[in-house]
């Protein structure tokens, strides 16, 4: 059984939430799924779900990227090309949910 992304165990470094908080600002986008179509169309129909995508420059960015993800306990998907850029997804709603909290709250500091 696969561990969830949850707020109540995790304690995450003050440096590596800035660090995602920075990556998430600059070009991160979330993508979120449409409940009235999924309505609509249903679930064997329409398949997107929740993600955040960040998007790293170059390699060594993506790297650094997977190692502070690693460490707030957070994990992501497969690294894609887009364009230029490296896209590395984090998907599941719960994930999304923890992930803009922490952001946010750094934010908010």
């Amino acid at each position: 059984m696969k561990a969830k992304n949850t707020c109540e165990d995790t304690r995450v470094d003050e440096t590596v939430m800035r660090q995602l908080a920075h990556f998430f600002f600059r070009n991160g986008y979330v993508r979120r799924q449409n409940e009235e179509r999924k309505t609509k169309e249903g679930s064997n129909r329409y398949k997107k779900g929740c993600e955040i995508r960040l998007t790293a420059r170059d390699f060594d960015e993506l790297q650094v990227m997977r190692f502070c993800l690693k460490a707030a306990k957070f994990k992501a998907g497969r690294p894609f090309r887009k364009k230029r850029l490296y896209c590395l997804p984090i998907y599941g709603k719960q994930a999304v949910e923890r992930f803009l909290q922490m952001v946010n709250s750094v934010s908010n500091d």
